[in-house]
């Protein structure tokens, strides 16, 4: 999804690399038949690995390298410099391989080479496993199945088939990027690796005693193994007119086709919400050529997720490419031509979009007895109270090493979610552990954010929002929890790997006062 990246240091085709030119965390960055290459230096030796995430296409160049993993600038895809393997989600797909060898202080880099992926026999092995969802979490973890070694039956069952659901709100419902994107997989990607993909059904029950999961026109699949990741749906309101047919939510890909062809015919907009879906949405159809207005009762939007200086940032950027903000403000009735706010004043709405949030599909598994908790209780293992049954993904609630049980709906730790469940399925005992991450963009302009926190005493802003250089650290008392940054990739890569670790000290340097 991105253009072709710049090739850049010295072309390794003809140039060996001084060995003292490799080390520490930044890679250094070559070339080789025209193709980027990033060279590391890991405990066991350097290491060279194709220099494009296979994500969105971000330089690895520009990324970090953690012991023998390289973590990707825009969205923390991460690989093994060994295997060249994806082991840490947004990414799916395998980077190149070379062979490097260190020799007389010089280094020489030579491929790519077929990687030695070693045989994976995983230490459980149930008769079947059902995934009851197709989106983040649920696709992801069919993949790891398979990428662990496990070669019994997988049936992933999903209202549709897995989408870059990320891009619902920002590059196709602006029309930059065309729906043949959209997909994680073609359909024959399940069907080559014994995935049987079920769409357009719900699953009505389960039947623990059986280990059964019963479809809306009665087909049951049987289970050793059962993965809950149904997901969250979107809040809907009661204001009066919601129910008009020129009124939208935004979930799947069936909801951004259908804003995308009201856009079409529409001249305004209004959008019911200041979160980051609402504000992407409003993003998005400007793009398009829309009169756009966001309405929402905050002062400063997404002040409770990112704080005040990228909170004010944000509001200014969306005025100076011409949305209305009618910040302070509810919606009381929606006309077929406008809608009418707690003050009495109108606005213009050929179309409407609400984005207020979203709940947990908890209901599954609340019929099925398993303990509920502002979401589908699971242990830092994502195993719910049944041994046969594990949730992960936006409807999952689970014990945050830090911040204690929360549920969290960001796409990528969805994804790193299914990873970690799809592990202990097949019995490899791993606690989810890892940082949660999203990003945001807006006009071209992305915000990172990594860790979570549910407060904060103070906002700590080193750079300028208004330059496009900012990182923004989160403390509670005297722990940082959380970093936001605008192009500042490598701090928020360094932010993540010290959060993993509660490296505070690392945080608290990397908002040293410059």
């Amino acid at each position: 999804m991105a253009g072709a990246i710049k090739l850049i240091g010295p072309d390794l085709v003809t140039e060996t690399i001084p060995a003292e030119a490799i080390g520490g965390d930044v890679p250094f960055v070559g070339h080789l038949d025209g193709k980027p290459v990033v060279v590391v230096r890991t405990p066991d030796g350097v290491r060279a690995v194709g220099g494009r995430c296979t994500h969105y296409g971000g330089p690895l160049g520009d990324g970090l390298c953690d012991g023998e993993r390289i973590h990707c600038p825009w969205h923390h895809a991460v690989y093994d410099v060994t295997t060249g393997e994806a082991v840490g989600a947004p990414a799916l797909n395998p980077i190149p391989v070379y062979r490097a060898t260190e020799r007389d202080g010089q280094v020489t880099v030579e491929g790519p080479v077929e990687p030695s992926i070693p045989y994976r026999q995983p230490p459980a092995n149930p008769e079947s496993v059902v995934i009851v969802g197709s989106g983040a979490a649920g696709a992801t973890a069919a993949e790891t199945l398979r990428r662990l070694g496990y070669t019994n039956p997988i049936t992933l069952i999903g209202e549709e088939a897995p989408v870059d659901r990320p891009n619902l709100s920002k590059d196709f419902l602006a029309g930059t990027a065309p729906e043949d994107w959209l997909p994680l997989r073609g359909l024959k990607f399940y069907a080559d690796h014994d995935i049987e993909l079920v769409t357009e059904r719900q699953v009505e029950s389960i039947d623990r005693e059986q280990q059964e999961v019963v479809l809306d026109d009665g087909e049951r699949f049987g289970y050793e193994a059962l993965l809950l990741a149904p997901g969250a749906e979107p809040i809907r309101p009661p204001i009066d007119g919601a129910d008009r047919p020129h009124v939208h939510y935004l979930r799947t890909l069936a909801d951004s086709r259908a804003i995308v062809a009201a856009a079409d015919a529409a001249t305004d907009a209004a959008i019911v919400g200041a979160g980051f879906i609402g504000l992407e949405v409003a993003a998005s159809l400007r793009q398009r050529g829309l009169a756009v207005t966001v309405i929402a009762p905050e002062e400063v939007p997404l002040a409770h997720i990112v704080g005040d200086a990228l909170g004010r940032f944000v509001r200014d950027l969306h005025q100076e490419h011409g949305v209305e903000l009618r910040l302070g403000r509810t919606v009381n009735e929606i006309r077929s031509d406008e809608v009418v706010l707690d003050d009495g004043s109108t606005v213009p709405a050929g179309m409407v979009v609400i984005g207020v949030g979203v709940k947990p599909r908890t209901g599954l598994a609340a019929d099925a007895g398993l303990d509920i908790d502002k979401g589908i209780v699971v242990d830092d293992r994502l195993r719910t109270t049944d041994e046969h049954i594990w949730a992960a993904g936006d409807a999952a609630r689970y014990p945050h090493p830090t911040a204690g049980p929360v549920r969290i709906e960001h796409w990528v730790l969805a994804q790193r979610q299914g990873q970690t469940a799809a592990a202990n399925i097949l019995g490899h005992d791993e606690a989810f552990t890892v940082p949660p991450f999203f990003w945001s963009q807006h006009y071209d302009i992305p915000i990172n954010v990594t860790g979570h926190t549910g407060g904060w005493d103070e906002e700590i802003v080193r750079g300028d929002p208004a330059q496009h250089d900012v990182i923004v650290g989160y403390r509670s008392g005297n722990r940082i929890a959380a970093v936001a940054s605008i192009y500042r990739d490598l701090d928020n890569l360094r932010a993540e790997v010290a959060l993993a670790g509660d490296d505070q000290q690392a945080l608290h340097g990397l908002l040293t006062e410059e």
